[in-house]
């Protein structure tokens, strides 16, 4: 340790140095401690777990592209119906396993009412996967010609 000097010229200045000895041997201290320790802290206990083997679900779930227009006309996968026929067409999608998917595209002009109704339609078949498909440019959706 530097408290002193071995000038012989007394200057009443402190002393610039910064004395870092005692920092090194903390943190020596602490490195060794970790190294002993850190073993120690990582206890694994051994699972022989069971091995199993599974093939992936191939059952792709079918979607059905339903669309209502700006007259409250309603198409399954671009085939004009009617209400009847759309209540009758999900109760057989319903009854299907596993149940498609329903995606909607409905027209700005649409009356909400007629998309409540299909909705509850939906609901009471038992079509429970249903999505929204929005057009970002803002233009009305086109029903698709002809079944898929």
């Amino acid at each position: 340790m530097a408290f002193g000097s071995f000038n012989s010229n007394r200057n009443s200045a402190p002393m610039a140095e910064i004395n870092v000895i005692p920092l090194v041997d903390i943190m020596l201290v602490l490195l060794v401690i970790f190294i002993i320790t850190a073993p120690l802290l990582s206890h694994a206990v051994k699972v022989d777990l069971p091995k199993a083997s599974s093939t992936p679900n191939s059952l792709q779930a079918d979607n059905v592209q339903f669309a209502i227009d700006g007259a409250g006309q309603l198409y399954w996968n671009g085939e004009e119906i009617s209400k009847p026929q759309l209540i009758e067409r999900l109760r057989q999608a319903g009854a299907m396993q596993p149940a498609p998917e329903l995606h909607l595209r409905i027209d700005r002009q649409a009356r909400y009412e007629v998309v409540a109704e299909v909705l509850s339609e939906a609901g009471k078949a038992g079509v429970s996967k249903i999505g929204f498909v929005t057009d970002p440019s803002g233009q009305a959706p086109v029903p698709e010609s002809g079944p898929r």
